[in-house]
């Protein structure tokens, strides 16, 4: 997506995609397995100073660690694997060594299995220090709490992580702890623990390129501390650009400014409300319909609950609908351009009618909350859903509606790479025909064709206010007003949910959902749109 012309769009990588790029930059003879060692471990060792010495890091951050813990020496231990993360962990020890540190090295493995690269590095780490074998590595060293480089594995762990491994990590609690490329334990592509053990996060992580799908996946950011992304000399977007499977984030909106013309010029948006005691969910999202541009709102609930919405409801318009042939006939007034129809909704079954009727009318529709459970019960529903149509499920209603992929994301991925959230919200996309927006601080936004991007409200954009109660109907409503403006679903998607952790993050603690729309005003400002 794009803002005044500019793009703005970053890309996320699987493991098996960096080593693709990787693998193509050494074979097109721009640089070598070497070159990009020594840069990664110049990156990671940068980091490292800058932090301990409390400046910037002098790579892109996100995110900030804390307070490095006082030491009256820099010393450091280095924990390498048996692959390349380990050969980028020699790299770090030796340049830290240079630099006036203490460091002492363990090797997880056998010395003589190093191959290629990560030989080449042991060598030239054996000409300053000693590496230590891995049962050496005991609890007493973490009493003076040195700097932990945890090096073992990174972007390569696809299953459980060795007990002994994890019992290392455990011990370093009370150390700062940086991770080169992926906390070892977490998977790189899913963003879960591949361990049965609380282990410590660390303080930050440097990776390089890119940020990997597990840097903002699941448990990923939590665990990754702040994360910093070194340049290992692979240039803007690297030789082997993946346009097929490309996941993208940091997605800004699109210009929201509104042109001239009169109300009906920026659409009709109409959001079907639950009976009485229930429209508290359809007025949130009535109110960020409004917010962000609509022309015009009405809700539209059953008769008995007209005098309730009207005591509360002054530029949203009111209209009864009491049962789905009452819809189609609203529906025949061209003008209402896109429909939301389930927070508060209910789930008798006339209200499975009037997901119905709202699916047959063919016009752009956010389907949330209650709908969602009706469509995940009756596959006559499912088979409604068109194009023009986005679902918003949190993962209780993602399982509902798609248990097998459900299953799938909550598989242990012990023999390789499993299903990860970006998977399941592209192989759910294309089921249903319709645009995905799979709810979480991890946010995944797909839609039938290749198109996957993240709005991950982590780091730097992390918004834990949004865990109240009436937030996802505001969102509902955010991508309603979109579409009402004739923004295309997955561009209403996207645009809707950056805007609505924007909205979090400038209102900040104390938020409550009625505080979201009312915040917007100011977000749009802010970004000169």
């Amino acid at each position: 997506m794009k803002t005044s012309g500019a793009e703005t769009m970053t890309e996320l990588l699987t493991a098996a995609q960096m080593r693709a790029i990787e693998a193509a930059a050494i074979a097109a003879g721009v640089t070598t397995g070497l070159a990009m060692m020594e840069r990664a471990g110049e990156a990671v060792v940068a980091a490292i100073e800058a932090w301990a010495d409390g400046g910037a890091a002098p790579v892109p951050l996100r995110g900030t660690p804390p307070k490095y813990i006082e030491q009256n020496d820099k010393c450091a231990v280095v924990l390498c694997g048996p692959g390349n993360n380990g050969g980028d962990g020699f790299v770090v020890a030796r340049l830290l060594a240079e630099a006036g540190w203490s460091v002492e090295v363990f090797l997880f493995g056998d010395t003589a299995k190093l191959v290629g690269d990560a030989q080449a590095n042991f060598q030239k780490w054996l000409v300053i220090g000693e590496v230590k074998p891995w049962s050496a590595c005991t609890s007493e060293r973490w009493a003076k709490q040195p700097l932990v480089v945890d090096a073992l594995f990174g972007t390569g762990l696809t299953r459980a992580l060795p007990p002994e491994v994890g019992n290392v990590l455990m011990a370093t609690v009370n150390c700062p702890r940086v991770a080169v490329d992926m906390p070892s334990g977490l998977c790189s592509d899913r963003g879960i623990l591949l361990s049965d053990k609380a282990l410590p996060p660390a303080h930050l992580t440097v990776t390089f390129h890119r940020a990997k799908l597990g840097h903002v996946l699941g448990a990923g950011a939590q665990h990754c501390g702040a994360l910093a992304i070194g340049d290992i000399g692979l240039g803007a977007r690297g030789i082997a650009p993946f346009s097929a499977d490309e996941v993208v984030h940091d997605v800004v909106p699109v210009d929201c400014r509104k042109g001239q013309g009169h109300k009906y010029s920026h659409g009709h948006a109409l959001i079907l409300s639950g009976d009485v005691g229930k429209g508290g969910a359809a007025r949130l999202a009535a109110r960020g319909a409004l917010r962000i541009g609509a022309g015009a709102v009405t809700v539209g609930c059953p008769p008995a609950a007209l005098i309730e919405n009207a005591a509360q409801l002054n530029a949203v318009m009111l209209q009864p609908i009491g049962d789905a042939g009452v819809l189609e006939a609203v529906l025949a007034d061209a003008r209402i351009n896109a429909l939301c129809i389930g927070p508060g909704l209910g789930l008798k079954e006339e209200k499975a009618e009037l997901v119905a009727s709202a699916l047959d009318s063919g016009r752009a529709l956010v389907l949330d909350a209650d709908a969602l459970t009706l469509i995940a019960r009756d596959a006559a529903l499912f088979v409604k859903l068109h194009d023009k149509c986005v679902l918003t499920p949190h993962a209780g209603e993602f399982a509902r509606l798609f248990p097998d992929l459900a299953e799938k994301l909550d598989a242990p991925a012990v023999t390789g790479p499993a299903c990860s959230k970006v998977d399941a919200t592209r192989e759910a996309a294309k089921r249903a025909g319709c645009v995905v927006l799979f709810k979480g601080p991890d946010t995944v936004i797909a839609d039938p064709s290749v198109r996957c991007s993240l709005n991950p409200s982590v780091y730097e954009r992390a918004a834990p206010w949004l865990a109240t109660a009436g937030s996802g109907d505001v969102l509902a409503g955010f991508i309603m007003g979109l579409l009402a403006r004739g923004f295309a679903p997955t561009q209403a998607a996207e645009t809707g949910a950056w805007l609505h952790t924007e909205c979090a993050r400038s209102f900040g603690p104390g938020l409550i959902a009625e505080d979201l729309p009312e915040e917007l005003p100011k977000v749009l400002r802010n970004i000169g749109v």
